[in-house]
């Protein structure tokens, strides 16, 4: 009976993961960074959880890939009610240029870094947009720190970090919508794009006049949680719709529904309840299940060395995009600098495009290996490294909660 099993296994990761993810904060780190390494110690790196006896000796890895994948929906969610439209609008040159370049360089450089290594085209570009996203949690939380993440520079790596999102989001849904379709040739590419294009304009059309609707005629009926249920349906729904309809990556619709709500008056209580539905243990088992899913024990000779080179191609890549981007845009050498470092963390984003990636075929199990270490290492460098370029005397800490600031992953 698999429910037994499967009741046991999410209790220990569930528990396994908030402790962690616990202890990583109180080392300075992101919880996230905890989650992982908890998911690499249970999986077959280490302990091999999934196939222990007295858990069934296996059979769970399906139903903890279901349920990770609803983690990844609320958590692009919830990625998109962060997005403030009108703040990345006016963050102003710096944070445009820095957001996209942010992007191009590591996908030029990521595809560039694939192919001496006999990996097809497919592959590099995979490859590229892994190492193209962003999550500057961390690196908010450190200018926090050192009281200067309310300077030029600050609100600039804020500004660039929702570009950054935005068009990773994009580039991953057109790169695998165009896959799909590559098949069928010119015609068929063209197709898909039309496809893609009219999805998004009329999901964006019909959710931005009919969802803000939906949720204030509901939030005034006698309905526990009523606003929160109709957000939590939609993201369903245009999560399926995106991949159903759209021919785009499904994370696309929710981050959509999330993006659209960001605007409503009811956008921080549908945020803090979805942050407990979602935190509790959907995304926990996300961030979890990643480790579960690898074995870096794979990772020896030319894989070893690839991984190696990604790593050297993720800090470099940012520093060249974001912080070229920041210097067009009028910052000083210092300046751009600091910024393009800052945005070196890949976190929760990296991990969303390693999996659906992976989850396309498009990438082996070492490469998404490789993936997950990347991640690890960029989330622990970039504070060390940030420190480091600014002061001891930059600013005093900023009394703003983290919580405004920082995804609680």
């Amino acid at each position: 009976m698999l429910l037994l099993p499967f009741t046991l296994a999410l209790a220990i990761v569930v528990a396994v993961a908030r402790l962690s993810g616990y202890l990583s904060g109180r080392l300075g780190q992101p919880a996230v960074l905890g989650e992982l390494l908890a998911g690499l110690i249970l999986g077959p790196t280490v302990l091999d959880m999934l196939h222990w006896t007295v858990l069934g000796g296996g059979g769970l890895e399906e139903t903890f890939h279901q349920v990770a994948h609803l983690g990844v929906l609320l958590l692009m969610f919830i990625a998109g009610l962060e997005v403030d439209l009108e703040s990345m609008f006016q963050a102003g040159r710096p944070a445009a240029l820095a957001g996209v370049l942010g992007v191009v360089a590591p996908v030029v450089l990521g595809v560039g870094a694939a192919l001496p290594f006999g990996l097809g085209l497919q592959e590099g570009l995979a490859i590229g947009l892994m190492l193209a996203a962003t999550s500057v949690s961390i690196s908010a939380q450190t200018l926090m720190e050192l009281g200067v993440l309310r300077s030029r520079v600050g609100m600039a790596l804020l500004g660039a970090a929702v570009v950054d999102d935005v068009v990773v989001i994009l580039f991953l849904s057109l790169f695998l919508a165009l896959v799909a379709g590559v098949g069928g040739g010119a015609w068929a590419i063209l197709g898909v794009l039309v496809r893609m294009v009219a999805f998004l304009g009329i999901a964006t059309a019909v959710g931005v006049f009919l969802i803000p609707r939906l949720i204030a005629l509901v939030d005034r009926l006698p309905i526990g949680r009523g606003a929160l249920t109709v957000a939590f349906v939609m993201a369903l729904l245009y999560g399926w719709a995106a991949e159903a309809l759209g021919g785009v990556a499904a994370i696309t619709g929710a981050f959509l529904v999330g993006v659209i709500l960001a605007r409503t008056p009811l956008r921080r209580t549908i945020e803090e309840g979805m942050h407990t539905l979602a935190y509790v243990w959907l995304v926990p088992v996300f961030f979890v299940s990643i480790g579960l899913g690898v074995n870096a024990r794979e990772l020896s000779g030319s894989n070893l060395f690839l991984a190696l080179v990604l790593i050297a191609v993720a800090l470099i890549s940012k520093v060249i995009g974001a912080g070229l981007g920041a210097r067009w845009g009028g910052f000083s050498w210092g300046e751009s600098l600091r910024l393009g470092v800052g945005m070196i963390s890949r976190g929760e984003v990296g991990l969303i495009v390693a999996t659906a990636v992976m989850d396309a075929g498009l990438i082996e199990s070492q490469l998404f290996a490789i993936a997950v270490i990347m991640v690890l290492i960029t989330t622990l460098v970039t504070p060390i490294l940030l420190r480091a370029l600014y002061p001891k005397t930059a600013g005093h800490p900023q009394s703003a909660q983290t919580g405004d600031l920082e995804r609680e992953a």
